[in-house]
């Protein structure tokens, strides 16, 4: 004969009260769309379209690449800022945060300040600098609201993309201007990021054109030196402004026309190696 201890009976009530109340609470947070989208089935699931691979739209899973995509639910829920922090999502792609407005991103190892061979494109257009034929993140600035989805390949690509896609090609693709009419203002802040806003509007101008247009600004604050607890001087501002129109006619006749301007203030300490190498010497610009 065995005896039941008070601790096996808690146990046991506890899981039935839990079960009970997860079989009530859950039928009221699920959806009409959540329902289908738990019917579908694997092959449903797996056919997410991409188009960085072979320059041409393909299902995911007949990609023969190291592919990886991150759709706007991820981004939205991830809390992410910036491209940069948005990447972090991505499996084997290596990205660290060196102060409060420098990123180190690569992949396939050998990851620093200024790594290169890595395409980045905003809608297919290339934004590395020729002069180190990398990419200054703290200038790449899009309205997180208006990215439908950020394509990454981990691996060489240079058969299509040229010579700067050796070790990968990342690719954020945005909503057409078809998909994002009205109007949208976000407002958001914290410890560390100081101000974030943006606003958008988007307008049909006749029956095959439409247009958007936005604005955005962000404040973030310096880090904190770990060593002396002081200001790290790396805060950064940035301001921008832009538009697309986008025409559509047909595959063959299908147009975008988009612009952008904007404006960035960027802290950074500078040591110089003098006298020889005294790391006394500190510049603040």
């Amino acid at each position: 004969m065995r005896c039941v201890g008070r601790r096996e009976i808690w146990i046991t009530v506890n899981f039935v009260v839990c079960f009970l109340l997860y079989s009530m609470v859950t039928p009221l947070f699920v959806s009409a769309g959540d329902e289908d989208i738990l019917e579908m089935d694997l092959a449903n699931l797996m056919d997410v379209q991409i188009t960085s691979a072979g320059r041409k739209s393909q299902v995911l899973s007949d990609v023969p690449a190291a592919v990886y995509v991150i759709n706007r639910e991820k981004i939205f829920e991830s809390g992410a800022t910036t491209i940069a922090e948005a990447l972090r999502l991505v499996p084997g792609l290596q990205v660290a945060r060196i102060n409060a407005n420098r990123w180190a991103i690569s992949s396939r190892g050998f990851n620093g300040t200024f790594s290169n061979k890595l395409l980045v494109q905003i809608d297919g257009r290339s934004v590395y600098t020729p002069s180190y034929s990398g990419v200054y993140w703290d200038l790449q600035h899009v309205l997180l609201e208006d990215v439908d989805r950020i394509e990454v390949i981990r691996g060489p690509g240079a058969t299509l993309w040229g010579a700067n896609a050796v070790n990968g090609i990342i690719n954020v693709i945005t909503l057409p201007a078809s998909d994002t009419q009205g109007g949208l203002v976000s407002l958001g802040t914290g410890t560390h990021e100081k101000l974030m806003a943006g606003a958008r509007v988007g307008t049909k101008l006749n029956t095959d054109t439409y247009a958007r247009f936005y604005a955005m600004g962000n404040d973030r604050d310096s880090f904190v030196k770990a060593s002396d607890g002081s200001d790290g001087n790396d805060g950064w501002k940035n301001g921008q402004a832009g538009f697309r129109i986008d025409g559509d006619k047909g595959i063959r006749h299908a147009w975008t026309l988009q612009g952008d301007i904007f404006r960035v203030e960027s802290e950074q300490d500078v040591t110089l190696p003098f006298f020889p190498y005294n790391d006394n010497i500190l510049w603040t610009m």
